[in-house]
């Protein structure tokens, strides 16, 4: 039996089962709940100890009490309006139904709160028969003679019970099913419905008493499926035929008496009644009964009742007249015994009305309400200002011109999206007036709801949601031209409901969450039914009207509009959250006057020095900068913060709260302290000083650095010299959540705003946080690109500033790599900055402010000293409770935050963990959560807002302050387990907002390496957390922490990547070869999977030999061989991934595949099968890899491996060549300088001299395909050929770049002795013995590099020889690599001695060698970030002829005095061009510009030259000279400087 038929005493465990699923409350606890067979009286008794017994948290036993007491509490109300309705007399039957009601009137009856409107609404989600015990809302009776259309019953709610004579004028009510007689033909109908209503009216004007007699409102008496009262309404097919009935009036009444039956007898009305879950049009049909005074007068009305004859199909009249009383609630004949004494109480009655009548119409003074106060409540909470961190949606429908005038304060609300129902806005309305303020993005309803969707971070970001308020047209835009038209109500319900539907959802979803913002309806027209739906929508999303307002100045309107929104809720509740009546321009003056700022304007400096205004609207359109004004905070109405708000604003900063601007302009005031400035705030203003005046930094867009360590007030500083300067420069915080081509156009914009002449703006200082290096360098490519290409004259001051601000934990080592330009804070203070520190500590506390509330500044004064971190934060901790939901959250943002930067927990998260939000009262909007929060948590947490969503967050004050809550709260629960329960923490991951950034945060937990590349203090191989996991505990926790996250994140396949990492660094081959291809199945092309499958073969084939025993078997030994060929095979399949992938470049292939080719070689070489010979070379070997020979031993044995061993001389040999071009493009050594004795492990060469590495590695290849003996007695050419190339690898040569590697060495004498070795394996005559292209690309590279170490070497061919050997290169059809076309550029380039002649050929040889070389590049480059395209340039033209103009990199730099970052620095900021010994070896030559493009003379055509910044070209068209470069994308222009001009020249960095 269903649970609701039931009293919750008779429930049993199942009941109880089913009632706890229609709350709410959690899946885990009602099942604990049923298996501790927690009956109905069980449930009654229930409290709190016994629910914390079985492990339910607070929040939910919070709600789950409540719940209890309600419904306990609707049951017993239900019981006394059973109770009180048995007790009506002369009721022939009585209410068995509960409802929720007393038998109170039901317009003085008011319904149940609002708050209980969430849960009636799964209530009415019934059947059409109501036989069970739901309880039904209470709802009001239309009222008395009123003729208003809009008023709506709701079906299935219930009217108060039938009533009986009160005070004559309150209407007595009866009433009346009518479903069967609703259906019969029109005699049968009119006759029922006249005998029903002449019956009450004759009792009721007998009685005097007015009336009113409902068809459609269930009566107990004749329908036992429902309760009493329980309105369902009647199809009307005809109302003709209720009207019509009426005329029975004549036949039933005395002749005398019909007239003023007809007066009494009002004329039917036709209520209709609604409903949200049927489409079929019921109505009540209510006739209203008046006896005046002045018409029943010493009358009594004697009737018949009309009968309808079933046998003769006929109405005919009662045989008798009857005089019919109201007694109770029932209309009853006079019985004749008591006839002559009712007819002589007729004066008596007579009387009682005149002076019923004479009361009511007493004029009665309307007390008016207080809707200002009503206002303020429902909008900032009865604040005396509004609270500006809540957002609006506004809902409205067609704005009059008139009222245009009075909804100004909406241009100060800060509203998220608009729904709007009229047309015309766009026109004439509300969103043509908007505009005009603000910038906003327009939408139809269809386009809103699927772009608003999230499941994309960067579609919100996109979108501007957060930017720009988003307009949506409801019902189509009568000026535009697409198809999107208005409709009337039913298209629009049938075509774009839907989509309503989906947009509120995701709002409320997805995108807002709960508390954070306002719905308010402005009702400024009559209201049509799809405003009413949209009400509904968001009611249900909302779960009541918590947050919802409704303003309307018309009555009518709101009428309309409430009693169509009370299928929803009642109209009670409704009246609570709305202002009606209240004119709008009172509610205008109202609201501003609340505003928390004035609506003065703002401005910017100019370069006139003067000041210009900055429109809202302006800076809106600039939506990807945080503007800093002249003025800024000006506009905030001081007298209305308290001092408590004001130290509540200091307090927040000094706790670790990031500063805002009100902080500077409050201290500016000398309403709080002032801002400490520490020393790197004074370095970081005279570098911003140099970089203005062109002191060595003398490009479009300078960098200005801030390193800083956590906590140490690196944030604060930047915005410091950004406050200061915003009086001098235009100053803006960039939001990264934008691309860098959005906030390149915005900051091009800001910067040209108002100016006169764009070509002197003032400088743009642009502040950019915690940003990736990638979106710097790329920002900063737009800008620069972005000038050069739309100004068209130079300014002698730069353009933009971009002033880089970083957490970072090596903050000094940054600094010293980059001194001119960079600022590195630490937690080390000086001893004046200790001195400030100190006074403003002893200041704070003389305001009674606790050290324990400003924990960040009160570390920072002891310079985050360790001992004092950990002792502080014992002492705060020393009481805390370690089993309590928030200690048990603390630790897990500790856990976040110590090992992922810039962490954060989202406020609807930690809500969501401590079981908040279900029942969280409005008032308690900014208190709630930290009301559930015990004192020492408090302390700890610091409350955030994210830039772009504006969703508030929490993270531990500081990083050391999270690693010791980590190690004091841990106990002997290791890190792992604190880890795992976090995953097992369903309300943290199920938690819609802020989902993608704590997937984030959790993924970089388990997956994030450090790199110092990063500002991180080491590198690491696994994020820092698994690698404590495995220092601190074992690695068997780790896998299992690694294997539960892959689980409940989707078994995300990097997931399992870092599994076979883990494992096969931990030598579990067999298990890291699963996990690696668990992640190969679920991304079968992603290089880097792949890759990871290759490494787990590579370390496996290591292992296996390093542990190799004389004992091995030769199957043991074909096992090995099987594993490193399956590891070259996954690198293979790795590098073909690679090639396909656009957005990186991605080389670990193969390396891999040489490293494990090589060591493979090794292997082999240590088989007895291929022993030594005498002369200690490997011939056996090198004729079973080269040869079709097979040893007789392995024949058999190793058939599976013969084609894929022969195969490895070409896979090494293709894969040495392709790294050796790949590094030929950039300059990838990271420290040339190291020492040889500081030598690191093989992977580490690889990253750190990737140039050293192949070296290394090439001389390995050479070394096992040696063999004298098969050399002299081959007969074939190719075999000889091969020997030669292979003594060429060993001795240091074979390709690219293990050529120009010589002219690295410091030993130059050496490196030229070994290319002149190198030279001589080649033949005699190259020209006549045709090498192959490699060869001969690398024949000649020998004698360029040679001419550079030794340019009197007897081995040097003229530089004529070489052209002419490299004629194959432009005059072959087939494509030849890039090193080839390189040569060309710098062999036939104009040379005084060779070209005495133009020719043009040459230049056509130039120009195609040119242009391939920037096609290759392209492709090579693909789409990957500007910061990974650093192209490396190894020659520069110089001043002699031949082979001698050409000068390798390396001798300018040994020109270059200073350590390597000091030589590094000298390049990029050009002042390696100021140096008087390279401005003698290099040659400087002529060019031009043109449009921004630089040109030179070829041989006579003219060539084109890339500059290697865009900004480094001068505008116009200008004779320019420079130092021409020579690299693997094309000719490199350097130091450009105007010819004519010396005053405006460029000096270019590198």
């Amino acid at each position: 039996m269903d649970y609701r038929t039931l009293p919750v005493n008779k429930w049993d465990e199942n009941h109880v089962q089913c009632w706890l699923e229609s709350t709410g409350i959690k899946k885990e606890y009602v099942e604990k709940l049923h298996a501790e067979e927690v009956t109905g009286p069980a449930l009654i008794e229930l409290d709190d100890s016994f629910l914390k017994g079985i492990g339910m948290k607070a929040g939910q036993i919070h709600m789950l009490i409540r719940k209890r007491n309600e419904l306990l509490q609707l049951q017993e109300k239900a019981q006394q309006g059973k109770n009180s309705s048995s007790r009506a007399p002369d009721r022939t039957k009585v209410q068995t139904e509960p409802v929720s009601s007393t038998d109170a009137p039901a317009q003085d009856k008011p319904s149940r709160d609002h708050r209980a409107a969430a849960s009636s609404k799964k209530q009415r989600r019934r059947s059409s028969q109501h036989g069970d015990d739901d309880f039904l809302e209470l709802s009001n009776c239309r009222p008395f003679k009123s003729q208003d259309t809009n008023f709506k019953y709701v079906k299935d709610r219930v009217l108060a019970p039938e009533s009986g004579v009160s005070d004559l004028i309150t209407p007595c009510h009866e009433y009346k099913s009518f479903a069967i007689a609703a259906e019969l033909n029109k005699n049968q109908l009119k006759s029922k419905f006249a005998c029903e209503v002449i019956r009450f009216a004759s009792a009721c004007m007998n009685i005097r008493t007015n009336g009113t007699i409902h068809f459609g409102i269930m009566d107990s008496v004749e329908d036992k499926g429902y309760k009493h009262g329980q309105i369902v309404g009647v199809k009307v097919k005809e109302r003709e035929c209720y009207v019509d009935a009426l005329d029975h009036i004549e036949k039933c009444f005395q002749e005398n008496k019909q007239e003023i039956a007809r007066k009494c007898i009002h004329t039917p009305v036709f209520v209709e009644v609604i409903s949200k879950d049927s489409q079929d049009q019921r109505f009540v049909v209510e006739v209203d009964i008046e006896p005046t005074s002045s018409l029943v007068k010493n009358s009594f009305f004697e009737v018949y009742l009309p009968k309808y004859n079933e046998e003769s199909q006929k109405v005919t009249l009662t045989k008798e007249k009857a005089i019919y009383q109201r007694l109770g609630a029932k209309s009853e004949p006079v019985k004749p015994n008591n006839l002559a004494t009712f007819i002589q109480g007729i004066q008596d009655r007579d009387a009682e009305r005149e002076k019923a009548e004479l009361s009511s119409t007493e004029v009665h003074a309307k007390v008016s309400q207080n809707l200002g106060r009503k206002l303020a409540i429902l909008l900032n909470d009865g604040k005396s200002y509004m609270d500006d961190s809540l957002r609006y949606i506004l809902v409205t429908n067609r704005c009059e011109k008139d009222n245009l005038t009075y909804i100004n304060f909406l241009m100060h609300l800060n509203i998220f999206c608009v729904f709007d129902f009229d047309e015309h806005s766009n026109v004439s309305g509300l969103y043509s007036k908007y505009k005009e303020h603000h910038a906003t993005r327009s939408y139809f309803l269809q386009d809103f709801s699927k772009e608003s969707k999230t499941g994309n971070p960067a579609s919100q970001k996109h979108l501007c949601l957060f930017d720009q308020t988003s307009w949506v047209f409801c019902n189509g835009r009568s000026d535009f031209l697409g198809d999107e038209k208005p409709c009337d109500e039913n298209t629009w319900i049938r075509t774009r409901k839907k989509y309503l539907k989906k947009a509120i959802t995701r709002i409320c979803d997805e995108i807002l969450p709960k508390r954070s913002f306002i719905v308010l309806f402005l009702l400024l027209s009559p209201v049509q039914k799809p405003l009413v739906d949209t009400f509904q929508e968001f009611y249900t999303e909302m779960n009541g009207t918590e947050y919802i307002v409704c303003i309307a100045e018309s009555h009518e309107n709101y009428g309309k509009w409430a009693n169509l929104a009370q299928a929803s809720c009642s109209m009670e509740t409704l009246e609570q959250c709305s202002i009606v009546g209240m004119k709008l321009s009172h509610v205008d003056a109202t609201i501003q006057a609340m505003l928390p700022s004035t609506a003065q304007p703002r401005h910017l400096p100019v370069s006139t020095r003067g000041l210009c205004t900055l429109p809202l609207l302006e800076e809106e359109k600039l939506f990807s900068l945080e503007i800093l004004c002249v003025d800024q905070c000006d506009d905030i109405k001081l007298d209305l913060l308290t001092e408590k708000e004001i130290q509540e604003i200091e307090q927040n900063f000094y706790k670790g709260r990031k500063i805002i601007w009100e902080n500077f302009w409050l201290a500016d005031k000398r309403r709080c302290g002032e801002i400490i400035e520490r020393e790197a705030c004074k370095d970081a203003s005279k570098l911003l000083d140099d970089i203005l005046r062109g002191y060595g930094l003398n490009c479009s867009v300078p960098k200005l650095k801030v390193f800083h360590h956590p906590g140490s007030g690196g944030s604060t500083i930047a915005r410091q010299v950004l406050w200061k300067r915003r009086k001098e420069l235009r100053c803006a915080v960039i939001k990264t959540s934008y691309s860098p081509a959005t906030v390149c156009e915005h900051a091009l914009v800001f910067r040209d705003y108002e100016e006169k002449d764009i070509s002197h703006c003032l400088p743009v200082l642009l502040l950019i946080e915690d940003y990736e290096e990638e979106y710097l360098e790329e920002l900063r490519n737009e800008l620069m690109d972005a000038v050069t290409t739309t100004r068209k004259s130079i300014s002698p001051r730069p353009y933009f500033i971009l002033m880089c601000c970083r957490r970072s934990n090596d903050p000094e080592r940054l600094c010293k790599a980059s001194p001119l330009d960079t600022v590195a804070v630490t937690h080390k203070l000086t001893d004046s900055e200790k001195s400030l520190f100190r006074t403003k500590l002893e200041k704070l506390k003389q305001k009674d402010v606790k050290p324990e509330f400003i924990l960040t500044f009160v570390l920072m004064c002891e310079e985050f000293n360790e001992t004092y971190v950990r002792d502080f934060v014992g002492h705060i901790l020393q009481d805390i409770d370690r089993s309590s939901r928030d200690t048990c959250l603390m630790r897990y943002v500790a856990l976040l935050n110590f090992y992922v930067p810039n962490s954060y927990i989202s406020l609807s998260h930690c809500e969501a963990f401590l079981g908040l939000g279900a029942y969280a009262e409005r008032k308690l909007r900014a208190y709630d959560f930290k009301s559930h929060l015990s004192e020492q948590v408090r302390m700890i947490f610091i409350e955030l807002r994210e830039s772009t969503t504006y969703i508030s967050s929490v993270r531990i004050i500081h990083c050391l302050v999270a690693k010791e809550i980590l190690h004091q709260l841990s106990g002997n629960e290791p890190q792992s387990q604190l880890a795992m329960t976090l995953l097992q923490e369903k309300p943290l991951f199920e938690n819609r907002f802020g989902r993608e950034e704590f997937i984030k945060f959790i993924r970089d937990l388990f997956i994030r390496r450090d790199k110092r590349s990063r500002g991180d203090a080491t590198d690491t191989l696994f994020s820092p957390f698994i690698e404590h996991v495995c220092k601190a505990e074992d690695c068997e926790k780790a896998i299992a922490i690694l294997k539960a996250a892959y689980e409940l994140l989707g078994k995300d396949p990097f997931f399992a990547q870092q599994l076979a990492r883990l494992h096969y660094n931990n030598e579990k081959f067999e298990d890291a070869e699963h996990w690696a291809g668990v992640a190969k199945s679920r991304m079968p092309n992603d290089s880097y999977i792949l890759d990871t499958e290759g490494q787990v073969y590579r370390k496996w084939f290591s292992f296996t030999v390093d542990k190799m025993t004389q004992e091995d078997t030769p199957q043991s030994i074909i096992q090995k061989i099987e594993i490193a060929l399956k590891a070259m095979k996954c690198f293979r399949a790795a590098q073909q991934a690679a090639k396909a992938e656009h957005d990186s470049m991605n080389n670990a292939g193969y390396f891999g595949e040489v490293e494990v080719g090589c060591r493979l070689l090794k292997f082999l070489s240590t088989l007895d099968v291929f022993h030594r010979d005498p002369q200690g070379e490997y011939s056996e070997l090198v004729k079973y890899l080269i040869t079709d020979y097979i040893p007789k031993d392995i024949e058999k044995t190793w058939a599976k491996l013969h084609s894929r061993l022969k195969g490895l001389r070409q896979n090494l040999y293709n894969s040495l060549e392709w790294i050796s071009e790949d590094l030929s493009y950039f300059q990838t050594d990271k420290n040339q300088e190291k020492d040889e004795e500081d030598e690191r492990d093989e992977k580490e060469e690889q990253i750190y001299n990737p140039r050293k590495w192949l070296k290394r590695q090439a001389e390995v290849y050479a070394k096992f395909f040696i063999s004298t003996s098969l050399m002299e007695g081959s007969n074939s050419a190719l075999e000889t050929q091969l020997m030669r190339r292979m003594n060429i690898y060993k001795s240091g040569g074979g390709n690219v770049t293990n050529i120009l590697s010589f002219l690295t060495d410091k030993k130059e004498a050496r490196s030229a002795e070994k290319l002149e070795n190198i030279l001589s394996f080649y033949t005699e005559n190259t020209l006549r013995d045709r090498l192959e292209d490699n060869d001969l690309i690398n024949y000649i590279l020998c004698h360029i590099t040679l001419s550079c170490l030794a340019p009197g070497s007897a081995r040097l061919l003229s530089a004529q020889t070489l052209r002419d050997l490299s004629a194959r290169f432009f005059k072959g059809k087939r494509p030849f690599p890039a090193s080839a076309h390189f040569l060309l550029t710098l062999l036939y380039w104009p040379d005084e001695a060779l070209d005495k002649e133009p020719n043009p050929v040459k230049d056509e040889i130039l120009n195609s060698a040119l242009q391939t070389l920037k096609r290759l590049y392209d492709i090579k480059m693909k789409d990957v970030p500007t910061r990974k395209k650093r192209i490396y340039t190894p020659f520069f033209l110089g001043k002699g002829y031949g082979l001698g103009k050409i000068v390798h990199k390396n001798k300018i730099d040994k020109l270059i005095s200073g350590s390597l970052d000091e030589k590094r620095m000298k390049w990029l900021h050009g002042t390696v061009w100021n140096i008087a010994k390279i401005r003698d070896i290099l040659k400087r030559v002529s060019g031009w510009t043109k449009d921004r493009n630089l040109f030179i003379r070829g041989h006579v055509k003219e060539l084109s030259v890339l500059p290697l910044h865009r900004d480094s070209v001068p505008p116009g068209n200008e004779n320019v000279t420079f130092y021409l470069g020579f690299s693997f994308k094309g000719l490199v222009a350097f130091n450009i400087e105007v010819e004519d001009n010396a005053a405006v020249s460029r000096t270019q960095s590198i």
